[in-house]
């Protein structure tokens, strides 16, 4: 009888490792798109948290909050600093009227995070009126495929 041995050729290691290549390439990409679109729930939310605390400043003062009343705590400010991920940077800008009228909220990707990778979706926007939109980083508007 003759005596064999036991495990793997080169060659059959080398198929696997091909399979593998091919299921990690086809894989990976599509799971980093879905990451993109999850994290992108961080400049949406944001957005509609900071939109009710400016009614409710706007109530208590009779004007919106600008920019530098963002962080504050209330009476004085929104008490929001940032997103709750850090994704986005925010700000506040002040509406046609100015703050006594209105304002226009501002997510954009925060440079140098992982999100800055999404070039679909760069930048959110939403006013007093709750109307959204949402721009690519080429600036075109994207709002369809973002405000989802």
């Amino acid at each position: 009888m003759i005596a064999r041995n036991k495990g793997f050729t080169l060659v059959e290691v080398m198929i696997v490792m091909v399979i593998l290549a091919i299921i990690m390439s086809i894989g990976i990409p599509g799971y980093r798109q879905y990451l993109q679109r999850a994290n992108r729930a961080d400049a949406t939310t944001a957005l509609l948290r900071i939109a009710a605390a400016q009614e409710r400043f706007f109530i208590a003062n009779g004007t919106y909050a600008s920019n530098a009343q963002l962080a504050p705590a209330p009476p004085a400010g929104l008490g929001i600093a940032g997103t709750e991920r850090g994704f986005y940077d925010l700000n506040v800008q002040p509406g046609p009227g100015g703050l006594a009228t209105g304002y226009i909220l501002v997510a954009q990707v925060a440079p140098g995070d992982d999100q800055a990778d999404d070039a679909d979706c760069w930048s959110f926007t939403t006013t007093e009126r709750g109307q959204r939109s949402a721009f690519n980083n080429a600036g075109a508007e994207n709002t369809d495929e973002c405000w989802r």
